[in-house]
């Protein structure tokens, strides 16, 4: 049987355990649409991909790159969660 390596928490972590075990943090209910902008991005990442190479300008992509961090994506995921929206 395999062994499982046990985790060595530092002291902030240690903190937040013993915070969350006392029953000082709840979940936060999510809103519906924050559930579909969640499960559009799952959707697009399991789905089957091909590779597509697309020349854009470099300016274009700084902007991607930019609005997909804002965003909390990678910028490809960004960018075929936008094509998606486009082509639904």
């Amino acid at each position: 049987m395999k062994k499982i390596k046990k985790l060595t928490l530092d002291k902030e972590e240690k903190r937040i355990l013993a915070s969350i075990e006392a029953g000082k943090f709840s979940s936060v209910p999510l809103i519906k649409k924050e559930i579909l902008r969640h499960s559009e991005i799952a959707n697009v990442t399991l789905a089957k991909t091909k590779t597509v190479n697309v020349r854009i300008s470099e300016r274009d992509l700084m902007k991607l790159k930019a609005r997909a961090s804002r965003e909390g994506l990678s910028y490809q995921t960004f960018i075929t969660s936008v094509l998606h929206k486009v082509i639904a």
